[in-house]
């Protein structure tokens, strides 16, 4: 179970979350959707603790973590939380010199301590879950960039987190690019990964989200199981949000 409650983030005087709480079951994928500026991605940063919010209290499993405005966390309780997730960035962010394999590799053997061999059994069996095994040795820049992203769930998925996170995974690939992370997400949810991802993707969204969660000014507009806010929205924000998207990706 992910719980988030109260969540508050501010850059300055702006409010870029406000009163955020939501409740995310183990084995469920979450959709985080609505326009750009809503605070999708800092939502995420805020739970992989990329950011840290001013209030509220972030529970992942059995470790939580609560803010206060002026009060940054020490970095033993950083970790403590963000080792139970994994993030997956819109832009891939392998590091250019290190191959596939390397790459999932790193933060086994960097940050958690493993030794290479095992590190390298763990990272070879998830490359074969994504279906990039065969180019375990590539260096990034060869390979596309739907194949780049698949390495990088690999990567994000080696230490087995209790959440996956993921940043707009498919908005820097063309469709049939797209399609090829569409599918490795899909396997992943139906294997019962825990998932939160912000996408413009409806696609995707429609396709494996259990519950979708529309954001606008940092404020929860709308909630509730992915079908009825794709097909039945309450909302008249959301209507509009979900007719434009439609339009704009030929739905």
């Amino acid at each position: 179970m992910i719980e988030i409650s109260n969540l508050e983030k501010r850059f300055g005087e702006a409010v870029i979350l406000k009163h955020i709480s939501l409740r995310i079951p183990e084995g469920s994928v979450t959709a985080l959707i609505g326009p750009s500026g809503g605070g999708k991605s800092t939502l995420l940063r805020c739970i992989n603790l990329l950011e840290i919010p001013q209030a509220g209290t972030i529970r992942i499993g059995t470790e939580s973590l609560s803010f206060a405005a002026g009060q940054r966390p020490g970095w033993k309780d950083i970790r403590r939380l963000r080792l139970q997730t994994g993030m997956v960035f819109q832009n891939f962010q392998l590091f250019p010199h290190r191959t596939a394999i390397e790459n999932v590799m790193e933060g086994l053997v960097t940050v958690l301590g493993w030794p290479k061999e095992k590190a390298r059994a763990r990272a070879l069996e998830l490359l074969e879950k994504v279906d990039m095994a065969h180019k375990a040795d590539a260096w990034p820049g060869s390979l596309s960039g739907g194949q780049q992203q698949r390495v990088a769930i690999a990567r994000a998925l080696a230490p087995s987190p209790r959440v996956l996170l993921c940043d707009e995974p498919t908005s820097a690939l063309d469709p049939e690019l797209s399609q090829e992370v569409v599918d490795v997400l899909g396997a992943l949810a139906r294997e019962g990964t825990t998932m939160v991802m912000a996408t413009h993707d409806l696609r995707l969204a429609s396709r494996i989200a259990d519950h979708v969660v529309f954001l606008e000014a940092g404020q929860i507009v709308e909630t509730g199981p992915s079908a009825e806010i794709f097909q039945t929205p309450r909302s008249e924000r959301t209507k509009r949000f979900i007719a434009s998207i439609h339009a704009a990706q030929g739905l």
